[in-house]
């Protein structure tokens, strides 16, 4: 990786480590308070420094990152990683959520059953038919 700066602005360095894919979505991530600069909430030109520490939430997971280089490049996956490091604790509470939701997901359709389909209503039919008589 090239040599970068000593700071670059947050929403350059969340696309360079490709947590959103262009820039704008970034920048609204940012304004709408979904990514914290060492635990406080920020601007989009705030300079990322090495060693601080983001929360970023993106969808249903939250990730708690520490910048370990700094890149104002999108380059491929494998790169991007390099720039941080994402902390245990993150990485063992996101695995438990998702644990979490897929054990939901499944109860779900318990739920909410589907529709019967054209078989299914027919046997409702007959049963409550034998039932009146």
């Amino acid at each position: 990786m090239a040599e970068a700066p000593s700071g670059i602005r947050l929403d350059k360095w969340l696309w360079a480590a490709r947590f959103y894919k262009t820039r704008s979505l970034a920048k609204q991530a940012v304004e709408s308070g979904k990514v914290h600069y060492n635990g406080e909430r920020c601007k989009v030109s705030k300079e990322v420094h090495i060693g601080a520490t983001l929360t970023i939430r993106t969808g249903w997971d939250s990730k708690i990152v520490d910048v370990i280089a700094l890149s104002d490049q999108r380059r491929g996956a494998p790169e991007a990683a390099l720039l941080y490091c994402e902390t245990a604790d993150s990485i063992r509470t996101r695995e438990q959520l998702a644990a979490d939701r897929k054990i939901l997901g499944a109860a779900a359709g318990a739920l909410h059953p589907e529709r019967p389909n054209k078989k299914q209503r027919r046997q409702i039919h007959r049963f409550k038919n034998l039932n009146d008589e």
